[in-house]
């Protein structure tokens, strides 16, 4: 019979300590350690991550080449993937409730059923017939595509046996558990013996995996750290519940780049794609409004355009307020500073207020520029021709423009979204080839940026 001990396990990175403590000492994390009940190790076989039958092969020998993938008919999450789903590869999801992370992998299941056999749908939190009514409303109803409402890991691997499904979703593996542990479902013990019995299986019979995970208060994939570490591709969706507009991006990705992002909007059936995101976010905008521009941005190989909005109101009482939808925090107190000292606007008696339209994240640099020239904007009660010109450029803390990279391709999608003019640093100006329909101005720095604007 084997013997069974307690320890205190962190929730968040799997530190094990003997006795209950406060404070994490593995991720500094306070009220995180809960008690376990653990098998001992002499008497508890794991079951084997890799394949027994495999042995050393010289580097040479071994092929190389492209990794064959499904197509899962839904192109934006094939570009996200890297180019369709790889076979045997562990995939993670994960999201806020309610942002389409069910629906996305039926409606994905449903396609890859029609194109390439049997599909298994292993859900631990919906009955058979709730999955059923929502792939009614989805028209997610493949011929060869099961149901089954089960936690059991070990059941689970029975039915795949018995199946030999082409594709296995699962949904979510904080629900999963193994019977050789007493933990409870969704503890790190749990989750890290049911992950390793899922990547076992899909390696072993070439299956390709979805798992749908939880996240936490603070939007970050609940559970143990090492389960990053364990799959595959790690894709998160973000966005509000509110929105319409969803966005699909891979935090990581073995077969691909994790650079593209996937744009859908939740509709009555289901989450449709959005093949030109720039004039989805771009349909609000209006000719001329205080404190709005629309900058630039490349998501992978896809040049987006957004619209940046500013409204900068004075300080009743107490500090003043920074906030920011969408911006980071750090790269937006660093621009108020350059405008500050470089340009001589008092903004220490100001609340700023920053969105980007759509409930995208901007990432990188290119989108300063557009940034400074609205809050200046909105400042000044000075309107900007938002519809005829975008701003592109990185602003150093010296007030200099420095230039971006990929400037080429987010001309040509302003071109052609209609934009008759762009101000960007001088350095990329001659780098850049003029086609008459789209007028270029090069600035040195953010005085010079904004005295273009202003004439």
């Amino acid at each position: 019979m084997a013997k069974t001990k307690t320890k205190f396990i962190c929730q968040q990175c799997g530190y094990e300590s003997p006795k209950w403590l406060g404070r994490c000492p593995g991720c500094e994390q306070w009220n995180t350690l809960e008690e376990e009940t653990m098998i001992d190790k002499k008497d508890f076989k794991r079951s084997p991550t890799i394949v027994s039958s495999s042995k050393p092969q010289l580097i040479k020998s071994i092929k190389s080449g492209a990794y064959e993938r499904y197509d899962t008919e839904i192109h934006e999450l094939n570009r996200v993937l890297g180019g369709g789903l790889v076979k045997g590869s562990l995939t993670l999801i994960s999201g806020e409730p309610g942002i389409g992370k069910s629906t996305l992998i039926l409606q994905a299941s449903s396609k890859i059923a029609e194109k390439y056999g049997t599909v298994l749908y292993v859900s631990g939190e919906e009955s058979e017939e709730q999955i059923k009514m929502r792939a009614e409303r989805l028209d997610a109803l493949a011929d060869s595509l099961y149901i089954v409402s089960e936690t059991n890991i070990d059941v689970i691997e029975k039915y795949i046996n018995e199946l030999q499904p082409a594709f296995v979703l699962l949904d979510s593996v904080q629900t999963l558990f193994k019977e050789d542990l007493t933990s409870a479902p969704g503890s790190v013990s749990q989750v890290k013996e049911s992950v390793n019995n899922l990547m076992r299986i899909g390696k072993s019979k070439n299956i390709p995996m979805f798992i749908v995970a939880h996240v936490t208060k603070q939007g970050e994939l609940a559970g143990p750290r090492v389960l990053e570490h364990m799959v595959d591709t790690v894709l998160h969706f973000e966005g509000e519940r509110t929105q319409e507009f969803r966005i699909l991006r891979a935090l990581k990705n073995r077969f691909g780049t994790t650079s593209e992002i996937g744009v859908f909007e939740m509709a009555e059936e289901g989450l449709v794609e959005v093949s030109n995101p720039s004039a989805i976010f771009l349909e609000t905008l209006t000719q001329e409004a205080e404190g709005s521009i629309v900058v630039a941005m490349v998501e992978g190989t896809r040049p987006i355009l957004v619209e940046i909005q500013a409204l900068v109101a004075p300080t009743n009482a107490g500090f003043p307020r920074r906030t920011a939808v969408g911006v980071d925090m750090n790269r937006l107190n660093l621009i108020i500073a350059v405008l500050e000292k470089k340009m001589g606007i008092p903004l220490m008696n100001q609340d700023i207020y920053v969105n980007v339209v759509g409930g995208l994240k901007l990432e990188g640099t290119s989108a300063d520029l557009g940034l400074a020239m609205a809050i200046y904007s909105s400042f000044r009660g000075i309107p900007l021709p938002s519809k005829d010109i975008i701003a592109i450029g990185e602003i150093s803390l010296t007030g200099d423009l420095r230039p971006v990279g990929q400037m080429e391709k987010m001309i040509k999608e302003a071109e052609k979204m209609g934009f008759k003019g762009c101000v960007l640093p001088e350095r990329n100006k001659g780098k850049v080839k003029e086609t008459g329909t789209l007028k270029i101005n090069g600035a040195k720095s953010l005085r010079d940026a904004l005295q273009l604007v202003a004439n």
